[in-house]
């Protein structure tokens, strides 16, 4: 037995250990992706490969960095794992996201023993593939960059060189890559010193002690919310916009939930069978965002551990779009991803009035341009998430301007910040009017972003949640849908929302609407208040009163 006490303090160590070494690898990476956008999450594992402590981060590599360090030990062996070395895997069909995101980890030993494992995760911004960045067009795996692992970059603290050579080779930022896997070392090493600091501070029997008094307790508070919701089968359907490649086929995606007693399963496998183009996963990020949704509604203010999961199950399709097999394209992996995290919320909006909330826009809507930057003459690739709206609640309007659900801590990048470094101009960025849904809540609005492209380059575009946009719950509004035109009211006018490497000029503007969240509730009853406050703001204009 370990008191309460101690069980807390050491709780509150491996957390903080997480955010050290997340912290740790924010501040050593070479790129704005990481280091601004902080697209990335870290770990700290226990030798079973169970999650001690996650950093804040991206949400949709919610308990699933520790698939990593299983499938090594799969392929592997146990007896792989070795003082000083690190490993790196970012194979889709393992670690479930696209190619740039890359899994660094290492064994931790103390005392000559296995005590766990550090892991981080973080976008490369180029791994090769036939586009720099990353393509809204592929059709296979192989097109879309440098498959790695699981494989060692380091052996017995020493950098394994011919493994680093393969990857510099094989990308078109190599000083800037191999930069971002050292940050990602760094990050690893901080986990190895903290875990074995905590060891050695109350030892190996009370941290094991604590740990499974952590995840005990976890598991009961979990038990206990899902026991309060009624048994039985609920059911939510949505549309994925396209593949990227057919843009007229819609592709549906079907998530079931069964809550029997204090457990549940949620049934993915209705989904649609892979497709042509990037919008596929492995599926150890389908499960992942189910693990997001479920978080969102049942658990959100207890922190992530071995213990959370216990009670739930999924269930993906091999050769779906949620469960790819290889070759399948997965570059844009996160779009059906975000519509199955709010499906999980619509699915039981009736069993749960009280804490669900309506659609959020959804997607990433990512902004791409690359090219020869005139200031240097060297490559340039200009990569963005677009923040938009979410949904309404009881009780409370959805926010304005925030990144989606399966982003999280990740930023959209500063005006400042992205015209330092790219030959770009951002004429506008402001918030979205009447984007959000009516309802008694109203809707989050999206944003308007507009960019003059000031060097000839290449324009990438992926916005999603046309088709499905941001649905409202119990009598409110949908949300806007998302809205991309090239050079508004000038020759050559066209609206986009799904692009790989159109060629743009010097000159041309880039006007970007994001979505808008659904209302929540009937909009006849609506607080009057509430109403001019948002005239006032700019939030809706006179023709939503």
């Amino acid at each position: 037995m370990i008191d309460p006490v101690t069980t807390e303090i050491i709780r509150c160590a491996l957390v903080q250990a997480a955010e050290d070494m997340n912290t740790t690898l924010i501040r050593s990476a070479y790129t704005s992706v990481i280091y601004e956008a902080k697209d990335c999450a870290v770990a700290l594992l226990d030798h079973e490969h169970n999650v001690l402590g996650q950093s804040s981060g991206l949400p949709i590599f919610l308990g699933n960095l520790e698939e990593c360090t299983r499938a090594t030990e799969r392929i592997h062996g146990r007896d792989v794992w070795q003082p000083g070395d690190i490993w790196v895997l970012n194979d889709s069909y393992i670690g479930g996201t696209h190619l740039n995101d890359v899994t660094v980890y290492a064994p931790i030993f103390v005392g000559g023993a296995l005590a766990g494992f550090a892991a981080s995760r973080a976008h490369w911004l180029d791994v090769g593939g036939k586009d720099p960045g990353g393509s809204m067009d592929s059709t296979t795996i192989y097109q879309e960059g440098l498959r790695l692992g699981p494989v060692k970059v380091y052996e017995g603290g020493k950098p394994c060189l011919p493994m680093h050579e393969v990857i510099a080779r094989n990308v078109r930022f190599p000083d800037l890559t191999l930069g971002d896997l050292r940050a990602q070392v760094a990050c690893a090493r901080t986990g190895q010193r903290r875990l074995a600091e905590i060891i050695e501070r109350w030892g190996i029997g009370a941290v094991l002690a604590a740990r499974d008094e952590i995840f005990d307790q976890t598991e009961r508070l979990e038990r206990a919310q899902i026991a309060a919701i009624p048994d039985g089968t609920y059911e939510a359907a949505g549309m994925l916009d396209n593949d990227g490649i057919d843009l007229e086929r819609a592709l549906p995606i079907i998530v079931r939930i069964e809550v029997r007693g204090e457990e549940m399963t949620i049934d993915l496998t209705d989904c649609a069978d892979q497709a042509t183009g990037p919008v596929n996963c492995g599926a150890a990020q389908a499960i992942a965002a189910c693990r997001v949704g479920y978080k969102l509604l049942l658990s959100g203010s207890v922190p992530l551990n071995g213990g959370s999961f216990r009670p739930l199950s999924v269930l993906v399709r091999e050769g779906s779009m949620l469960g790819a097999v290889e070759p399948a394209a997965c570059q844009y992996y996160y779009s059906q991803l975000g519509l199955v995290i709010d499906l999980v919320v619509k699915a039981l909006a009736e069993a749960m009035p009280d804490r669900v909330a309506a659609a959020s826009y959804g997607d990433s809507m990512i902004v791409q341009i690359t090219g020869e930057d005139p200031r240097s003459g060297k490559l340039f690739v200009s990569q963005e998430a677009t923040v938009g709206g979410w949904g309404a609640w009881l009780g409370g309007d959805g926010e304005s301007c925030l990144i989606n659900s399966v982003n999280g801590a990740l930023r959209d990048m500063p005006i400042e910040v992205l015209e330092t470094l790219f030959p770009l101009q951002v004429n506008e960025y402001a918030v979205r009017p009447d984007s959000g849904g009516a309802g008694r809540w109203r809707g989050g609005n999206g944003v308007i972003r507009e960019y003059r492209i000031l060097a000839d380059s290449f324009l990438s575009l992926w916005f999603e949640r046309s088709v499905t946009p941001a649905w409202g719950l119990f009598g409110g509004t949908a949300g806007a849908g998302p809205k991309v035109v090239l050079n508004p009211g000038r020759p050559g006018e066209c609206e986009l929302l799904k692009v790989n490497a159109l060629p743009v000029t010097r000159g041309d503007v880039l006007r970007c609407e994001s979505g808008g969240g659904g209302g929540f509730g009937d909009p006849a009853e609506r607080d009057g208040e509430a109403t001019r406050d948002d005239l006032r703001e700019g939030m809706i204009t006179g023709s939503r009163v």
